[in-house]
């Protein structure tokens, strides 16, 4: 009788186990991806692009440089920045520091960069960024997004909080496509912390450019 039953409990639960070593589908509003997002990527258009560039000094005092790039791997469907999101990535700025932001888009799916507040990224759409200039040009760019393409924008942070650098095509964000960006009002130069890493300083300014700095210095 023991034996029965056991074998009743075990044919209920069977079904379920079976299920649940399937692998999850993808949310709806991730139609337009694929499991393997970065198929089709121009790799050209990234091609020599390493963590270390995605934050790095600038020749300029108080500057600093992003590189942000979209479907950088197929985290998230390829809804990530440099590999990360939902904020699993981030930005740390000193307060009143100009930023200058490279955006790349290397996938045929459009994306597009934003800086928005922290608590709007449940919107489905954004209509301006945070910070004047914060946004990739020519708008509304940021809603249609961007497709084997790249663009530059900057801004400076010139107030203290918990913002995001996000992907304004609408529903993206909301889908957990953006990473986090602290302007900070104690920090005394930009960090970068990538996942579970410790947070990392900017690289140095290029070699090129450190020696247009030095160049400078030694003229005046």
């Amino acid at each position: 009788m023991i034996r029965s039953l056991l074998l009743s409990l075990l044919a209920l639960c069977a079904p379920s186990l079976l299920r649940s070593e399937e692998p999850a589908a993808a949310p709806a509003d991730h139609a337009h991806h694929t499991e393997a997002a970065s198929a089709g990527r121009k790799m050209e258009l990234i091609e020599g692009i390493t963590s270390a560039d995605f934050l790095r000094l600038s020749s300029k005092p108080n500057t600093v440089e992003l590189v942000v790039v979209a479907v950088f791997t197929d985290d998230n469907y390829g809804m990530n920045f440099n590999g990360y999101a939902k904020g699993g990535a981030l930005y740390t700025i000193p307060k009143g520091w100009t930023v200058e932001v490279t955006f790349i888009n290397p996938s045929p799916v459009p994306h597009s960069l934003i800086v928005v507040e922290k608590d709007t990224l449940k919107s489905i759409q954004f209509k301006e960024p945070y910070f004047k200039g914060a946004v990739v040009p020519e708008a509304p760019k940021h809603l249609v997004g961007m497709a084997y393409d790249k663009g530059t924008f900057s801004f400076v942070a010139d107030e203290a909080g918990d913002y995001a650098i996000a992907c304004g095509f609408p529903g993206h964000a909301a889908a957990g496509h953006w990473i986090a960006l602290e302007i900070s009002a104690d920090a005394k130069a930009p960090t970068l912390k990538l996942g579970d890493a410790e947070a990392q300083a900017a690289s140095p300014a290029k070699a090129k450019d450190a020696k247009a700095v030095k160049d400078a210095k030694a003229t005046k």
